[in-house]
């Protein structure tokens, strides 16, 4: 299967196969399987040397029956309509998930950044928004960063967005820049929910920490994050990577140092940096896909969706995995794992850390009042540690695996707001 063209029909099966035995109405799954709107457009870039480039656009409202509809916007050469219907479902299944007050949305626009000058990234940046104005908005959808977007890039949108509308209006998108009313504690939310996850299970497991090797696949903000705060609890991180490839050493690496590195050479470098002099760590270069079937305890992709398959999935030896990326394993390899055992903590549990600070971002804009990043670690914490705890009892008790468990309580959190409109059986029996 091509996981490009063919994702959102995976993430469909996927929601066909979690709403059964989820005790919800049929119409609630069946809700789920179709998108509300996506909106497609044509971007016109002015390029630095004078000509016009198009750039094609997306945004999707997924499903708005708990709330506006929240979800990043990316630019990546390989966006395109069935990416973002699926990171829109998945994002309406996590925020249903964690308890928040939103549906699912996902944009996006085919770029790759990467060749554009800043002044032109700006452009494509505002263009987007022009294009978006009427669909976007603090009640009605509120975009954020994504694959390579960053807070700078909304800082643009926002301004954008105040201009075309003529009203300052800083809750339209969170992971805005501090001084344009951004939350303290954005960067790290995603790496910091998922190690809050990590630190729940393990306490779960009784790990040793020190004796957990760990691999992750994406070494961008998130997998930065939470390899920092496990690496601080005494994990050892055997094996980092980004698109480039990556780099194992069974006796670990220190994060500090390999980011700091990347940062400046942008690229992973094996090393151990003490103040400005820096050292070559022995260590063996490897290929993403190597890095998923390395025999460690614990196993975090955290690039993109789709990278465990059937094909590669019965060489996947960690016995526990942790999805920071965006719907990493596809279902049919998930059955897979889950025959062999393996302990899956998904996506929509696992990453949310980032929409529950977007949210608490949201909330102090429309407030008017600025947390401390004590308190928003401190409100972090509970909601992530909240929401795990329901999914790992409901795991246990119903004999369910994590990601059937967070499906079973999103279908039924979204089931309750759909049951108080009404639904078939209602209509049907004639009850008043």
């Amino acid at each position: 299967m091509n996981k490009q063209n063919d994702i959102y029909q995976d993430a469909l099966a996927r929601l066909q196969q979690m709403g059964q035995g989820a005790d919800v109405s049929p119409e609630v799954v069946d809700l789920l399987m179709h998108a509300e709107v996506l909106v497609t457009a044509s971007l016109p870039v002015r390029m630095d040397d004078g000509s016009t480039r198009y750039f094609t656009g997306y945004r999707c409202h997924y499903n708005n029956v708990l709330g506006p509809t929240k979800g990043g916007i990316r630019f990546h050469p390989q966006v395109n309509r069935s990416e973002v219907q699926a990171l829109a479902l998945w994002m309406t299944i996590k925020c249903a998930v964690a308890g928040l007050p939103y549906g699912g949305a996902k944009g996006g626009v085919e770029v790759n950044p990467k060749e554009l000058s800043p002044m032109e990234l700006e452009r494509l940046s505002r263009a987007y928004v022009r294009a978006m104005a009427d669909f976007i908005g603090p009640d009605i959808d509120i975009p954020a960063p994504d694959v390579y977007t960053n807070a700078r890039i909304m800082g643009w949108m926002v301004d954008e967005y105040e201009t075309i509308k003529r009203q300052r209006s800083p809750a339209v998108i969170t992971g805005k820049p501090i001084s344009l009313g951004g939350s303290l504690g954005r960067d790290e939310a995603t790496g910091r929910g998922a190690y809050l996850c990590i630190r729940e299970m393990a306490d779960r497991l009784g790990w040793v920490s020190p004796e957990i090797r760990v691999a992750i696949q994406g070494f961008g903000n998130a997998g930065y994050h939470v390899a920092r705060l496990l690496q601080k609890d005494g994990y050892r991180i055997v094996a980092i990577s980004d698109s480039k490839g990556g780099i194992y050493s069974e006796g670990g690496f220190d994060i500090e140092s390999v980011w700091t590195q990347k940062i400046k050479v942008r690229q992973i470098q094996a090393v151990y940096c003490e103040h400005t002099v820096c050292e070559l760590v022995e260590h063996k270069k490897i290929s993403n896909k190597e890095l998923l079937e390395l025999d460690v305890d614990l196993l975090i992709p955290a690039a993109l969706e789709g990278v465990i398959t059937t094909k590669n999935a019965a060489n996947i030896k960690a016995p526990y995995i942790v999805e920071v990326a965006n719907g990493p394993i596809l279902t049919e390899a998930e059955n897979i794992l889950l025959g062999d055992n393996k302990i899956i903590l998904p996506d929509v549990l696992a990453n949310s850390g980032g929409v529950i600070v977007s949210y608490f971002e949201w909330v102090q804009n429309r407030s008017g009042y600025a947390w401390s990043l004590e308190e928003i670690r401190e409100r972090l914490e509970e909601m992530i540690v909240k929401a795990f705890n329901e999914v790992w009892h409901t795991s246990m008790h119903e004999e369910r695996s994590l990601r059937s468990s967070a499906y079973t309580i999103a279908l039924r959190r979204i089931g309750d707001a759909v049951a108080a409109h009404g639904t078939r059986e209602y209509f049907k029996n004639g009850k008043k």
